[in-house]
Formats: structure tokens, sequence, C-alpha cells
């Protein structure tokens, strides 16, 4: 059973020392999850394309000993990424392709996404950006002029997506300048973050950031990604009760991950632990045909076989959407 609590000391009171302070060697890992490294499903060869990063409060939520346990395989790179598949790339969603400025994504009529963060402060295994050129895509500052521009003259453009790497890694001053510039665009009413920050180190949500979404004049939608229900703590449940005070819609998106998640009463018990902290499942996403994640796929025969079992279990409410991302498609495709 998952502690409740988070040992100290883990920087609780100072998120940017969690975020400075992350494990990013392979053996502190396995020692600190006190697994048998006789049994190490480890890879140098997988850390040296995608380098294991962890926060060590969130890596505190791994069972002790358990090489299966659900937070260690999101996180620890595994030989399993070796492998090279012929169905997987490293765009798979044709990103490169729908960029008209530098680090904006603009691939739906409404809305459109900025990469706002080159880093996040956990780097899942699974990630649909693992080889993204972060370096490429992050806007200098006159690139920033450029792109808000762009959705200056872009009067189609409703809602502003803030995603990375990772937003909430930016600093307050630095997100509160971002949001101001949004502010300023009379077409635009929402603003939505995509963010992990709050699951793996919660203490990210300060009152300064609380304060600028509270006074904003969008709206703002916070879209947690949490995967399993193990990843819910008391720290997690106070930082998303402050957020819902702050008047923050709070939604939550998944991916379907193979020997993680692929249950439905897995996803089930995930459902009703982001409802009990004011949380409600969004989306639940097919993952992304990414080189080095082939592991973790899952078919869509079974994915509607977990789906048809997860209504069956929840109120219509509490069930997310089932989700593929076609390239070039006009929206999400509905698995």
């Amino acid at each position: 059973m998952t502690n409740l609590a988070i040992p100290h000391p883990y920087h609780l009171d100072n998120w940017q020392k969690s975020l400075s302070d992350l494990i990013t060697n392979p053996n502190e890992l396995i020692a600190i999850a006190k697994l048998d490294p006789k049994n190490s499903r480890f890879s140098k060869l997988a850390t040296q394309i995608f380098p294991l990063k962890v926060p060590r409060q969130f890596a505190a939520l791994i069972r002790p000993g358990d090489w299966d346990d659900p937070i260690l395989a999101q996180i620890l790179p595994k030989v399993d990424e070796n492998s090279h598949s012929t169905s997987h790339s490293h765009d798979p969603l044709k990103e490169a392709q729908f960029t008209p400025e530098t680090g904006l994504l603009h691939k739906y009529k409404n809305r459109v996404l900025l990469i706002t963060a080159p880093h996040c402060a956990v780097n899942c295994r699974y990630c649909f950006r693992r080889h993204y050129d972060y370096q490429t895509n992050s806007p200098s500052q006159i690139e920033w002029e450029q792109t808000f521009d762009y959705i200056h003259r872009n009067k189609d453009i409703e809602e502003v997506i803030f995603s990375g790497g990772d937003p909430l890694a930016l600093s307050d001053r630095r997100l509160a300048w971002l949001i101001n510039q949004v502010e300023g665009i009379s077409h635009v009413a929402t603003l939505r973050i995509h963010t992990r920050l709050p699951i793996v180190i919660p203490q990210r949500i300060t009152k300064e950031i609380l304060e600028k979404f509270k006074n904003s004049k969008l709206k703002i939608v916070l879209v947690t990604h949490c995967n399993h229900a193990n990843e819910l703590t008391k720290i997690t449940e106070h930082a998303f009760a402050k957020l819902h005070k702050a008047g923050v819609l709070l939604l939550n998106q998944s991916v379907l991950l193979a020997n993680i998640n692929d249950k439905s009463s897995t996803l089930a018990a995930l459902s009703k632990k982001l409802f009990s902290q004011n949380i409600l499942p969004y989306y639940l996403h097919m993952p992304d045909a990414v080189q080095g994640t082939q592991h973790f796929a899952v078919t869509e025969h079974k994915a509607k076989e977990i789906m048809e079992e997860l209504r069956g279990l929840l109120s219509g409410y509490l069930v997310p959407t089932l989700v593929r991302e076609d390239p070039g498609a006009p929206s999400k495709t509905r698995v």
C-alpha cells in the first residue's frame, strides 16, 4: 500500500530545491527503492538516449523491492527501450509540420500550443516528446514576440495551451510574464496548462501562482498527468485543494500503459482517487508510437475491452474518453 504522506526531508518548503535535486543516477534510484541489483532491468544505453530524471519525493512512493511497481515502471530506463520498431518513429505526431513559429504548434483551428519550457521535473519513459529538439524550438525573446503576434493576427484562436517540457518548471515570474502576454490578446478566453509538477513536486503550487490564476481574466484550466492512483498523496490533495479554491478547473489525462494501468480495476481506482482530489478524468490516451516506447503499447482491441469494463464500474462523469492522436486530424480521434 502506498504511503499517504511522503517521508521527510524532500525540500517540501522549496520546490526549486526539489527541482534541482533530482535523482539522475539509476544506481541511486535502485538503492533508494531497495531493489535487488541482481534482478536489474536497467539499461545504460537507454539513459544515454533519454536520461533518468525523477524528484526524490516521487521516487519515495515506489514500493520497496518491487521491480514491477507502477511508478518505477514509468521512470526507470529499461532494456526494452533499446529495441527498434519500424512502426515507431521519433516524431509520430508530425509536430514539425504544424509549427508556423518557433515553439508554437497550430494543429487545431481554434487553439494553439506553446512549448513554454524545454524540460520537465521527471522524464517519463513513454514521453511522446522524448526525441523533441528543444534546443531548436525554444523561442528567444524576439521569437516569443513573433509567436504572440501570430496569435494576435489569428482571430479564430480562442484557447492557448502551455505545454513543454512542463510549464510549471518555469519560475513564477516567467510564468506570469507568459500569462500576461496571453491576457493581452482580446480574442483568447481560455488558458490551458498541461503539467505533471503538482503530481511529482506538489509544493510547486505557490501562493504567487495561485494569486495569478485567481486574478486572471482568463478561464484557467489545469490538466494534470497522472497514470496510477499510487501517484496521489495527501500532499497532492492539499495542492489541488488550493488550485480548486482559486477557481482553476482541474482535469486529468492519462496514458494507457501495458503492465502499469491496463486493467479496468486500476483505472477505476485512479478515477476515484482523482475525483477525491477535485480532478475530473478527461482523456485516456493510446500510447503514441514513439521510438523506444514499444513495450508500453496496448492494442486498441484490449483498450476497448478495458473501457467497456470501466463503464460498468464507474459513474459516467468518472470515465475518461479513450483517444488517440492522428497527424493532420482536426481533433483527437475517439477510439
